[in-house]
């Protein structure tokens, strides 16, 4: 069922070069949408600080799940399984299928957004599943994939949602200690 579903996405590639050109915008570009959202939600209003430190801690969190589960799956790319039509940029042979980072750090965004923001949130989620869309018909990624990384994303979210009073003392320390870096990074070059 998972590659009759991929086929019967993938075989409407290639048929129109303005459909196709739409769909690798979407998985290569998205991500600036995502950041001119953050850039406008994030304002000096304290739920927006939580809204910004939510996705910075969600999105790296996303991104070493997703780095050790690629080495833990390693499953075969439907391209070099079957006869697929590739859309460029290709990825790796050697990089797993599941899961789809892209997808997942797509959801893992709008999740936290939709907390903080429910109509952004709908909105980033809708561009997320056109994201993992565009994965499957670029020929990228198996639709199983694809749905397993968006509910990663939405749980890895979740979790760190819950875990907050664990994680925020950290994150405080963290960003403390960077300004006092930078700061005295500064101080260093103005006395030279």
């Amino acid at each position: 069922m998972n590659y009759l579903l991929f086929k019967a996405i993938n075989q409407m590639a290639g048929h129109s070069h303005i459909t196709d050109w739409l769909m690798v915008m979407i998985s290569r570009r998205s991500r600036f949408v995502y950041l001119l959202v953050f850039v406008y939600l994030v304002s000096p209003r304290k739920a927006n600080k939580k809204l910004l430190r939510s996705a910075s801690v969600s999105f790296v969190v996303a991104y070493l799940v997703s780095v050790l589960l690629k080495l833990m799956f390693n499953r075969k790319r439907p391209f070099l399984k079957h006869g697929v039509y590739l859309l460029p940029p290709v990825p790796s042979k050697n990089n797993s299928s599941f899961p789809s980072k892209h997808t997942v750090l797509a959801f893992a965004l709008s999740a936290v957004v939709y907390v903080y923001h429910r109509m952004a949130g709908i909105g980033l989620s809708l561009l997320s599943f056109l994201v993992g869309f565009s994965r499957i018909w670029m020929g990228q990624h198996y639709p199983f994939d694809i749905l397993g990384s968006a509910i990663l994303g939405n749980v890895i979210s979740y979790a760190v949602k819950m875990t907050e009073k664990v994680w925020v003392p950290i994150y405080n320390r963290l960003i403390r200690f960077s300004k006092e870096y930078i700061s005295s990074l500064s101080f260093n070059s103005e006395n030279k």
